[in-house]
């Protein structure tokens, strides 16, 4: 029996292509098959990222979501079709990985953090050989930018999602040290809000497209803006310190 290929889920970092590992450069530019999530019409930001990075014969597999921000995630469409959206890709990544062919999956920032990868690891990984290789996070990608000290001594680190209700982001925020909220682009205004309740509003870094030639950085009490670009996140660094 012919053996089936190996599934690679690939950090390919938050952005910049310097932060991309040595490891992720060297899969990819040996990888046959390298399979990327986009939005229907755009190149897809983990494709930007490895541009020059293929192996001149690769043969790229684009995998086009059915929405991204159109409808929320509240909306009874949502989660069905992106069920049925992952398990048509899946479907497609398994067929090369059947034939024996080995598959590289892009992910911006790390597969396991918040990446669409992880959904294809769910349907697959336990069916073939599947190799992780870790990225820098956005997070830690935009605080090194900021150059803002996140946590010392035994600080909390507390990551949550700008999605949440604005009362339980509020209640999460007071209770942190520190925090990172991510999915901050379509939520600004909720997210200052339960900032501004936290008392924390003050400390709070407004990120988007870190580490890339659009980033733009703010605190996010001088902020105007109500919405910002998908790839956005606030970070609430640390009062305190230690020595």
């Amino acid at each position: 029996m012919a053996r089936a290929g190996t599934l690679y889920g690939v950090g390919v970092g938050p952005g910049d292509p310097e932060l991309m590992t040595l490891k992720a450069a060297r899969i990819l530019a040996a990888a046959p098959v390298v399979a990327y999530f986009a939005k229907s019409g755009r190149t897809g930001n983990a494709r930007t990222i490895v541009e020059g990075a293929l192996g001149p014969a690769a043969e790229e597999m684009r995998l086009d979501y059915p929405f991204t921000t159109e409808i929320p995630v509240s909306d009874p469409r949502y989660l069905p079709e992106m069920a049925t959206f992952y398990d048509d890709a899946a479907a497609r990544v398994g067929a090369r990985l059947e034939a024996g062919t080995d598959v590289a999956v892009l992910c911006e920032g790390d597969p396991l953090f918040y990446g669409s990868y992880m959904y294809l690891h769910d349907r697959l990984a336990g069916r073939y050989t599947c190799e992780v290789v870790p990225g820098i996070t956005a997070m830690s990608g935009c605080w090194a930018r900021a150059g803002r000290p996140m946590t010392r001594g035994d600080d909390v680190l507390c990551v949550l999602s700008g999605t949440m209700a604005e009362d339980r982001l509020a209640e999460r925020l007071a209770g942190a040290d520190a925090a990172v909220i991510m999915k901050a682009g379509l939520n600004l205004a909720k997210i200052r809000a339960a900032l501004q309740r936290a008392g924390k509003l003050g400390r709070a870094v407004y990120v988007e497209r870190g580490t890339t030639a659009q980033e733009r950085l703010v605190p996010l009490a001088e902020l105007a803006d109500e919405r910002g670009p998908y790839f956005s996140l606030v970070l609430v660094p640390t009062e305190r310190r230690t020595v």
